[in-house]
């Protein structure tokens, strides 16, 4: 029965499709209406349809496209803090300080975790992460291999243990274990690096690098020249055949530790062995020059013969060569700037690109040069060259220059070029500063806004250019709004900057809008003064107390400008003759004559000189009681006593 079913469906599906082909058959021939043109068309249509379709190869990714491409579809926002201090709104970091405070508190969390991480790596055996991201991983820290095998010897060098390197050294020597140059290179190097000490672990990170240059104590500079007979030099002298590479540790392990003198004599010896040197023992040499030699002519003519004994050995130099060359040149007096130009007329011709960070001396000159291209950082010293480069710029009051460094540091990747968050702050200052003195404050607005916070956070000798700014183009309509971003990078306890605002506002009289803004930023200031804010209150002076009682009678708040001459008693200061004198045209425009009768009483309280000068105006343009004349009256005849 299952087998009959079978042979029946079998039929049906052959039966169905010799139906269906006749039918588009039928279908292609039927000629209502058809020409045989449609026809030729539709049977070359047919033929094309039975062509193979070509399926394009695959395309092989990264796996970091599609975290690339997310990427290339966001950018900055000015108006938002730094996507690092994200995480919690509330933490964000308003001033320089507490970015200071965050960016530290940061480093110091991955320090934690790194060191809780590779104290347990048993614990973080699972990786997660695709594609790998090894730092998230457990360091292997300690050593694995005890037995004494020159695997042993590796394990111990790749690790950077100098003292275990050096006994498992010594213990295969004495087990008359042959050693591959190799690896005794790699030992030179290590030992050579350290000066046969081992290293501080917490300082091998780039972070710990940096930190350890910023903050050093008096201990950083102990014991940093090189050893005499260290380890070093007692297995390069066990060695019997010394190649270059031996030679090149021992020579950049002395310049670097101070042992300049004992470089070039093992250089010397190096010669007279007929050991040809490589390209970095010529930088060591080069770097140490300046420390041999006394005078500028002296060591720039030391340079220039390990400059021709590499062309004898036909060495190439390279970029590093001629940042060496430069360094040095920085030590040698007056000849620095011609040779320097000689050293970039070199590098000119040998097609070796500027590097970026030794031509500050002649800015204006290679521009033209860097316009448009893309750097990669190659030299610890080049994140001062944006700094540096805007510093100059400053210094010859040159807008123009400044754009085009700007422009420079937004092409591809060189803001990668401005180094760490500080020296990040230190060029967006300077180039905030030239806007402030050189540009219209429109386009000082702009950059303003575009910068801030999200680039770096003003000091308060920036906010004092702004506001400089805004007084030279007559916008100081704008002083309210600025005091708010005062407020909220923190600088609203800085007297010197609260005193400048309160001047340009004090200055002269504006609009009725304008100076109800004022006054209403007055009053938040003075709430700074008498320490509203929880912090500690700034101290009031003469100038700041006439400021903002000369705000708020323009205003014409009265009242509040009279609470703010009774603190000029509180404070023991005294107002000025011109403060009184505007409160008493603010009294007889307001009808005020019992307010005017007090302020004269104020102003006998402080021994004015003014005081009977002051009764007179009031006595004759004021209507007056019996009373209240009776009272100015004896304060004038009191004051004319008295002189």
């Amino acid at each position: 029965m299952a087998a009959s079913g079978r042979h029946v469906g079998h039929c049906i599906q052959r039966n169905g499709r010799f139906v269906i082909n006749n039918l588009e058959q039928l279908w292609g021939y039927r000629s209502f209406g058809w020409t045989p043109a449609l026809r030729q068309q539709v049977v070359e249509a047919n033929k094309e349809s039975t062509e193979n379709i070509v399926i394009p190869r695959k395309k092989t990714w990264s796996k970091e496209a599609v975290l690339e491409a997310l990427a290339s579809t966001v950018g900055r926002d000015p108006t938002a803090y730094r996507y690092q201090f994200q995480d919690d709104s509330y933490l964000s970091p308003r001033t320089s300080t507490e970015f200071k405070l965050y960016s530290v508190s940061q480093e110091s969390g991955r320090s934690a975790a790194k060191y809780f991480i590779n104290s347990n790596p048993k614990f973080f055996t699972k990786d997660f992460a695709e594609p790998h991201i090894p730092c998230l991983m457990p360091e292997t820290v300690s050593l694995q291999l005890e037995e004494v095998s020159e695997e042993a010897l590796k394990e111990r060098i790749s690790l950077r243990k100098v003292t275990a390197a050096v006994d498992m050294y010594d213990q295969l020597l004495q087990a008359g274990t042959a050693i591959s140059m190799e690896t005794t290179h790699d030992l030179l190097d290590l030992i050579s690096l350290y000066d046969d000490r081992d290293p501080d672990m917490q300082d091998l990170g780039e972070e710990g690098k940096r930190k350890r240059v910023k903050f050093r104590q008096a201990s950083d500079f102990v014991n940093t020249t090189w050893k005499e007979n260290n380890n070093a030099e007692r297995i390069f002298n066990l060695l019997p055949e010394k190649d270059t590479r031996c030679y090149s540790a021992l020579i950049r392990g002395m310049v670097k530790h101070e042992a300049h003198g004992k470089a070039f004599s093992m250089y010397t010896d190096m010669l007279n062995n007929k050991v040809t040197a490589d390209i970095h023992i010529y930088h060591a040499l080069i770097i140490a020059a300046p420390n041999v030699q006394e005078k500028s002519s002296e060591k720039w003519d030391l340079i220039a013969e390990l400059l021709t004994e590499m062309n004898q050995q036909k060495i190439r130099p390279n970029l590093t060569t001629f940042n060496c060359v430069l360094k040095s040149l920085r030590r040698c007096g007056p000849l620095a700037r011609t040779k320097a130009l000689q050293t970039l007329n070199e590098m000119k011709a040998l097609g070796i690109v500027f590097s970026d960070q030794r031509n500050t001396d002649i800015l204006q000159e290679i521009m033209s040069e860097l316009e448009g291209r893309s750097f990669t950082c190659q030299d610890p010293c080049d994140v001062l060259f944006f700094a540096t480069a805007m510093k100059i710029c400053i210094g010859n009051k040159d807008l123009e220059l400044g754009y085009k460094v700007q422009s420079l540091l937004e092409v591809g990747e060189n803001w990668r070029l401005l180094g760490d968050p500080y020296q990040q702050s230190i060029y967006y200052g300077r180039f905030f500063t030239l806007l402030c003195l050189m540009e219209h404050i429109d386009v000082v607005l702009k950059w303003y806004k575009k910068l801030i916070p999200s680039l770096f956070y003003p000091n308060s000798q920036g906010l004092k250019d702004l506001l400089q700014a805004l007084d030279t183009d007559s916008r100081l309509d704008l002083l309210p709004h600025i005091w708010k971003d005062i407020c909220t990078v923190g600088h609203y306890n800085k007297s010197d900057l609260v005193e400048e605002l309160l001047a340009l506002m004090a200055r002269e009289k504006h609009s009725p809008e304008v100076q109800q803004s004022f006054a209403a930023c007055a009053l938040d200031i003075k709430r700074v003064f008498d320490g509203d804010r929880g912090r500690s209150s700034l101290e009031w002076s003469t100038s700041s107390l006439s400021n903002i009682t000369s705000v708020l009678l323009r205003a014409n708040l009265t009242q509040q400008a009279w609470e703010m001459l009774q603190l000029f008693k509180s404070n023991n200061r005294v107002p000025s003759e011109q403060l009184l004198e505007d409160f008493l045209s603010v009294c007889l425009s307001n009808g005020s004559p019992q307010r005017a009768v007090d302020l004269v009483q104020l102003s006998a309280a402080f021994c004015l000189p003014e005081t009977p000068k002051l009764a007179k105006k009031a006595l004759a343009e004021f209507d007056l009681n019996e009373e209240q004349r009776a009272v100015l009256s004896e304060l004038e005849s009191a004051g004319e006593s008295s002189d």
